[in-house]
Parts: structure tokens; C-alpha cells; sequence
């Protein structure tokens, strides 16, 4: 077990996912929802996260190559998917809770493209790439699993924040959120448009 790498793997994934920067997002989704349920929708998002990254992990490269999709791609698409999230916290779709559904609220945008987003997602495949031992890998697994539990334990135990807030201080917070949902997916997509450009530019000189 290398030690040392599991240290710079678990710091950078967990810069990466921000647990303490989900909880308003997480909130302004879930905070309408009954305890029960949101502690389900926690639990799904980060299962699901968890999934996704070691997918990525184990056969990321091969993925991509076989569809012939490009990183900046993933990205863009990441950020298309915070766009949609975030127009109906912005304009109070999202506050109904007949209309939401604690699966698809974990599915989009908590698991993907929030936790197991590009950033995540590329940050594994470089670290299974600079990987050369038996120690490395499971050092990067067990990275992985304890990013995910320390997401899961900030996810799970924000609910005392809904009890403070009440639902005058989520409505605000909904909107608080929808913001910097918003910011994040034009990020990803500014990025994503940039590569692009990087790589053109570099293939014609």
C-alpha cells in the first residue's frame, strides 16, 4: 500500500467533489423532500458517483477511444447538464416536490455530472496512468472509496441545516444555488470550448 499516493489521490479528488460546496446545491434539491428521502437521495448519488469513477477508472481510455470521444466533449456535456439543473432552481421548478423523483435527483445532477463529474473522472484515469504497482492501485481504490464516504457522512448530516433554514431560507438558498450551478456549467463549457480550441490550433500550425 502506498501510502503517499493515497494521500494525493484522496486530497485531490476530495478538492475535486468540494463536499462542503455540494451541501447548498444538495439542499436546494433535496430540502423539500422528507428526511427519509433525502437521506436515500445521498446515498444513490454517491453510489452511483462511486460507480461511475471506477468504470472510468478500470476502462476509462477504452471508453472514450471506442466512442470516439474526446475529454472537452465529456465536459461539455457536463456543463449542458448544469444548465438545465440550474434553470429550474432558477426559476422555482425544482421547488415542487410532486415533480421531483429522489432516483433522478441522485442520477442528475448529484452523481453526474456533480460528483462524478469530469473533473473527477479525469483526475482518476491520470492517476491509474502514472500507476505502477499493485500498492498504487489499491492505494487509488481505497482513495476513491474514502473520498466517497467523506461526501456521503457531509451529504447524510445536513439535514439539521434544512431545520435551521426552514423553507423561506431554502427558497433563497434554491436560488443561491441555481447561481452557482449555473457559473459551474459555464466553467465546464468554457473549458471544454478551449481545449478545443488548444487542439485544433496545435494539430494546424
Amino acid at each position: 500500500m502506498d501510502w503517499k499516493f493515497f494521500g494525493e489521490v484522496f486530497v485531490t479528488l476530495l478538492v475535486i467533489t468540494d463536499p462542503p460546496g455540494m451541501v447548498p446545491i444538495f439542499l436546494a434539491l433535496t430540502g423539500a423532500l422528507p428526511a427519509r428521502d433525502r437521506h436515500k437521495a445521498a446515498t444513490h448519488a454517491v453510489a452511483l458517483a462511486l460507480g461511475v469513477i471506477a468504470v472510468f477508472a478500470v476502462a476509462g481510455q477504452t471508453i472514450l477511444d471506442y466512442l470516439h470521444i474526446q475529454l472537452p466533449a465529456l465536459q461539455g456535456a457536463g456543463g449542458l447538464l448544469l444548465v438545465l439543473v440550474a434553470l429550474e432552481l432558477l426559476t422555482g421548478k425544482a421547488d415542487d416536490p410532486d415533480q421531483q423523483s429522489t432516483s433522478n435527483i441522485a442520477l442528475v445532477p448529484l452523481g453526474t455530472p456533480l460528483l462524478a463529474g469530469p473533473g473527477a473522472i479525469v483526475a482518476t484515469m491520470l492517476f491509474v496512468q502514472r500507476a505502477d504497482s499493485g500498492g498504487q492501485y489499491l492505494a487509488i481504490g481505497l482513495g476513491i472509496l474514502a473520498v466517497m464516504i467523506a461526501v456521503w457522512l457531509v451529504l447524510r448530516y445536513s439535514g439539521f441545516i434544512v431545520k435551521v433554514l426552514r423553507p423561506g431560507g431554502i427558497e433563497v438558498l434554491t436560488r443561491i444555488a441555481g447561481l452557482l450551478l449555473a457559473a459551474i456549467a459555464v466553467q465546464l463549457m468554457a473549458d471544454s470550448i478551449g481545449a478545443f480550441v488548444e487542439m485544433f490550433t496545435t494539430a494546424h500550425p
